[in-house]
């Protein structure tokens, strides 16, 4: 039986997910954030691909954080990821909250990526 919750979060992703493509010139920001960990990926839905990816588990965060599950956890994940795009010669994004709440950790991502440099 699927849970309140997540059918919540279904609806809001569909929503979203309507008016939010992603092209090979302006790619999509997609975050997901779990209890423990919080994921970033930079996808170009025209081509199917992953262009990019940052999560708490990457080699170079994982022993430099204190915490995964934290804000600081995030900001560290939006400048990683903002950091990776320019590497590419992304500056500019589109981006997809994936159906979570626009605050707390999703916020902090979003803000630090712009911070570094990724344009929304």
């Amino acid at each position: 039986m699927v849970s309140e919750r997540f059918a919540k979060r279904a609806a809001r992703r569909a929503r979203v997910r309507r008016k939010v493509r992603g092209t090979d010139s302006r790619p999509r920001l997609s975050v997901y954030r779990s209890l423990k960990h919080i994921y970033a990926q930079v996808i170009s839905d025209e081509s199917g691909r992953t262009l990019a990816a940052v999560s708490t588990l990457s080699p170079e965060l994982r022993n430099t954080l204190k915490s995964t599950r934290d804000m600081e956890a995030a900001k560290a994940v939006g400048r990683t990821i903002a950091l990776r795009c320019q590497e590419k010669g992304i500056t500019s994004v589109v981006f997809d909250r994936n159906g979570f709440l626009y605050h707390g950790r999703v916020k902090a991502l979003a803000d630090a990526a712009r911070e570094a440099g990724l344009k929304f």
